[in-house]
């Protein structure tokens, strides 16, 4: 994969006739692929996510997500300590090794604290929920479907950005053009610098009735950098 992401416009070979397929079209395309039963605002299950990074010694999690109820809960297995962050609607609830009273070196070492968790909530429950959360308030949808050929393979490219009081990043999301499968995605907080991360999508798994990616593999838009590849696992 070196450099095919450096400059996205590179690979941009043509736009789509808009009343064919526009971004709207292919996004209801893409979440009826992956939610096909329409489970995802119901979604109320678990799942377990092991992070493998260079140098890093693993980390395994699991994910308790109840969106009805507004209920997160985060459990994770780190340096052979239990940590877990407990969201219900306003209620926040940490523990440590079974314990609710801990010192601030392990606040501060384990970044256990609710902020943290509101964070790491809304990243587990985007990132596990796409295409679907391409459909939340605040976020814009380009009309414009186009297209990118990587690796002798081509893609259609949904471009994605935000109402200033829901974020500031650039997204770009592929699509198997005949499955209209997600397949990997980029975001840049300032395109002109390249900076941000792509991410690649390998295999499936599902949960809930919803079709997850497998594994996630992280890298650097600037420099290709291998930064580590998320697992999913529901035993």
């Amino acid at each position: 994969m070196k450099i095919l992401f450096l400059s996205i416009s590179l690979f941009f070979i043509s736009e789509i006739n808009s009343q064919s397929l526009n971004g709207k079209k292919l996004l209801e395309k893409a979440i009826s692929y992956h939610d096909p039963y329409s489970k995802w605002n119901s979604f109320n299950s678990s799942f377990n996510v092991t992070m493998e990074s260079p140098k890093r010694p693993i980390r395994k999690s699991k994910i308790e997500l109840n969106l009805p109820s507004s209920f997160f809960r985060l459990k994770v297995y780190q340096n052979e300590n239990i940590i877990v962050s407990t969201l219900t609607k306003d209620k926040c609830i940490l523990s440590f090794n079974g314990e609710e009273n801990f010192t601030d070196e392990i606040k501060k070492e384990y970044r256990l604290n609710c902020e943290r968790a509101t964070v790491l909530k809304d990243y587990y429950t985007y990132l596990y929920g796409l295409p679907m959360k391409l459909k939340d308030p605040g976020t814009i949808i380009d009309p414009i479907v186009q297209k990118t050929i990587i690796d002798g393979v081509e893609y259609y490219v949904l471009k994605a950005t935000y109402d200033e009081s829901v974020g500031n990043d650039t997204w770009y999301f592929f699509f198997d053009q005949n499955t209209y499968a997600l397949k990997q995605y980029q975001f840049f907080h300032d395109e002109s610098k390249n900076d941000g991360e792509y991410i690649l999508l390998e295999d499936e798994l599902e949960v809930n009735g919803i079709k997850m990616p497998k594994n996630r593999s992280w890298y650097f838009n600037s420099n290709d950098q291998f930064l580590g590849t998320d697992k999913l696992s529901i035993n």
